[in-house]
């Protein structure tokens, strides 16, 4: 084999190498950052649902968070209703299931006179559902849980 040969390989092997290294601390990702503020509604309707969601997967101690979680998140008047609705169709009605998911995600709707947002949820199946949150502006209390919000949408 030729120097020039041996050269060309050489370099070709580490350029291979060097790209594989790239490739998989490229697969690690960036860190990630997650922001929020008490005062927008959308941090709020996440921050429930994510403190929610992970009450509810903890068998020992979530059912007394969970609880807490809608005493403060829930306007008391819906929380009622809430409780009602759970009554007649036996399923949580925050999560509108009997399960819990895998996943959730928060996606602003946008309305004029409250916050409306769009929650998905990632069951273990990768099938996926969705709810509407509607929050009071003013109190940021979650005043309406359901397949569409209170506009409609």
């Amino acid at each position: 084999m030729s120097s020039k040969t041996r050269a060309v390989l050489t370099a070709g092997v580490l350029a291979v190498a060097l790209g594989l290294g790239a490739t998989a601390q490229a697969s690690a990702g960036a860190p990630r950052t997650v922001s929020g503020s008490p005062a927008d509604n959308i941090t709020r309707i996440a921050d429930f649902y994510g403190a929610y969601i992970d009450a509810e997967s903890d068998p020992d101690t979530g059912s007394h968070l969970a609880t807490a979680l809608r005493a403060y998140y829930i306007d008391p008047t819906y929380l009622k209703k809430l409780t009602a609705w759970e009554n007649r169709e036996h399923a949580d009605g925050v999560l509108r299931a009997q399960n819990t998911p895998l996943k959730w995600k928060v996606t602003d709707n946008g309305t004029a006179n409250y916050t409306e947002a769009v929650i998905t949820f990632t069951w273990g199946s990768n099938s996926s559902t969705k709810v509407v949150v509607d929050m009071n502006r003013r109190t940021h209390k979650i005043i309406h849980i359901g397949t569409t919000g209170l506009g409609g949408k």
